[in-house]
């Protein structure tokens, strides 16, 4: 026997599970937590660029093209982890979704039997 919860999840998702299924819906679910993650980083960089140029360029050692690339990159695993994130997140959904179902099927075969 499911519960009342397990029967709202599975209307839910029976309705919902292709509209999340789209990139562009995996992409901007994950983006907020993603941004959480890289945008301080993104941010650092930036401000040490901005305001100790000087510094920047003594430690790094490296050419004013690097920056632009670490930017990049960092925007590159933001971009990444917000779409991995949510396929991640929508295959759980989709795994509970076919054990609630398998388990539905199971008590109604038991219920009929009898």
């Amino acid at each position: 026997m499911i519960s009342e919860k397990d029967r709202t999840f599975l209307r839910y998702w029976e309705k919902n599970r292709e509209i999340e299924n789209t990139f562009k819906r995996k992409l901007s679910g994950g983006l907020p937590m993603a941004l959480l993650f890289g945008l301080p980083i993104i941010l650092f960089i930036v401000v040490i660029r901005i305001f100790l140029p000087d510094w920047y360029m003594k430690i790094s050692a490296t050419s004013s093209g690097m920056f632009f690339t670490a930017v990049i990159a960092m925007i590159g695993v933001v971009l990444f982890y917000a779409y991995f994130r949510m396929q991640y997140k929508w295959e759980m959904n989709e795994q509970l979704y076919h054990e609630l179902k398998s388990k539905e099927n199971k008590s109604n075969n038991i219920t009929n039997i009898h």
